[in-house]
């Protein structure tokens, strides 16, 4: 019998979604490696491998079978995907391209003596669109603000089918640019999701040392006045530096309902914040308390400047004055910042002003990158305020098991307190 490897579901699958793996037509007990590659927009390579062993009858299926060694190790289903580690240093997954999949190919080698064969190949696509995408030309990229004559960077993701649908927008952090991979997934749900950019993309600064809070208001007046968004309110979702912006939006904005932190700070950090008549000093930082981790890695979790004063520091933002309910997320093995410890913080403040403490999840073992399911761990990456490779923390499994958790949480959070009745996050189109 010949060996066959098995996808499924066979073909294209969105990239949150779960891919069951398996093989048929080994020999009894045999001992396979299971082999899978990713290459992304920018040429580079991703592997990931894992020894298993067949069952009586000659079968193997990833949902059941450990993997005795390798990437990882135990039971992991979609181990050869979050364990995706990359051949060039300090490099992250990002997928920049939401119109087109990344092909993941996966392969079978029998371990004969005395060398190695390749059985058999497969390759599945996984999209970042769950149905044919609805991004109609006018709302797509840029579009000039006829008020400020400012361009809001952006880019509208419609659930495919008859709206209006729960509004989001969706703000990455430091690195700049407009990233849309988790505003695509996110619609999958049922959402119509706006991956917002805000400096490092197009004519958009390339720096700034305030963030001016209007920008972000023109985000959130475009979103309700939109035909397939259904308001009055709007969700938030960020993470890191984008988290901190968001938790800003909601703290000075209006019709916000619903936030999500992921390792955000509730600090304004490195960069003072202005709205109106308002300016929220910089926390600041301080290099010489940056220390070298293995193989000369920085580790910047310890520079930023002691908080005092704790939840009534100067420098914090003003979440009390947020409308809706804030869900704090938080890796426990940050080390970007303290994110558990900013978690407590902001609790403090909202319990100080009167609020209801916030929904608060921590994950153990889990660094500052939490991305959608399946997306490998990115351990360590260059880092633009010191120009150099830091560790962002985090263990690969843990970090893993915390994506996949964290993305339910989220979907749930925003389906409760958005009135999504076209939430969909246990089924596909």
């Amino acid at each position: 019998m010949a060996v066959t490897l098995s996808l499924e579901p066979a073909g294209r699958s969105c990239w949150d979604e779960p891919l069951g793996i398996s093989v048929h037509g080994l020999a009894p007990e045999q001992p396979v490696t299971l082999r899978a590659a990713l290459r992304d927009e920018k040429g580079a390579l991703f592997r990931a491998h894992a020894r298993y062993r067949a069952d009586d009858h000659g079968g193997l299926d990833l949902a059941r079978a450990p993997a005795l060694g390798g990437s990882f190790a135990g039971i992991e289903p979609m181990g050869l995907l979050w364990a995706l580690e990359p051949e060039r240093p300090f490099w992250r997954l990002i997928k920049r391209d939401v119109q087109t999949p990344f092909v993941v190919g996966e392969s079978v080698v029998e371990e004969r003596q005395p060398a190695a064969c390749v059985s058999t190949r497969g390759w599945t696509s996984r999209k970042f669109y769950s149905s044919l995408p609805r991004r109609s030309p006018q709302e797509s990229w840029l579009e000039k603000n006829n008020r400020q004559g400012r361009r809001l960077a952006h880019c509208l993701f419609l659930f495919p089918r008859e709206g209006p649908f729960p509004g989001i927008i969706d703000v990455y952090g430091v690195g700049g640019g407009l990233l849309e991979y988790r505003a695509s997934l996110v619609a999958g749900h049922g959402f119509a999701t706006l991956a917002l950019a805000f400096y490092g993309f197009e004519d958009l600064p390339t720096d700034f040392n305030i963030i001016e809070m209007d920008y972000f208001e023109e985000a959130v007046s475009y979103m309700r006045q939109h035909p397939q968004v259904k308001g009055p309110d709007i969700g938030l979702l960020g993470l890191s530096l984008g988290a901190d912006l968001c938790l800003s939006m909601a703290s000075f904005l209006k019709n916000v309902s619903a936030t999500v932190s992921i390792n955000g700070s509730a600090f304004s950090g490195n960069r003072h914040i202005h709205y109106k008549q308002t300016m929220i000093p910089p926390l600041g930082h301080d290099l010489r308390r940056t220390k070298v981790a293995f193989s000369g890695i920085l580790d910047i979790v310890d520079i930023r400047n002691d908080i005092v004063g704790g939840c009534e520091n100067p420098s914090m933002i003003p979440i009390e004055k947020a409308k809706g309910p804030i869900l704090f997320i938080a890796g426990q093995d940050d080390h970007c910042w303290r994110s558990e410890l900013y978690t407590q913080i902001a609790s403090e403040r909202l319990q100080a002003h009167g609020k209801q403490r916030p929904q608060v999840i921590l994950y153990p073992g889990t660094g500052h990158y939490i991305e959608p399911p399946y997306f490998p761990m990115c351990p360590a990456s260059l880092h633009k305020i010191v120009n150099k490779a830091v560790i962002w923390g985090g263990e690969v499994r843990a970090h893993s098991k915390a994506q996949v958790d964290a993305w339910k949480q989220i979907l749930s959070f925003f389906g409760k307190h958005l009135d999504n009745t076209q939430s969909r996050a246990s089924s596909r189109l």
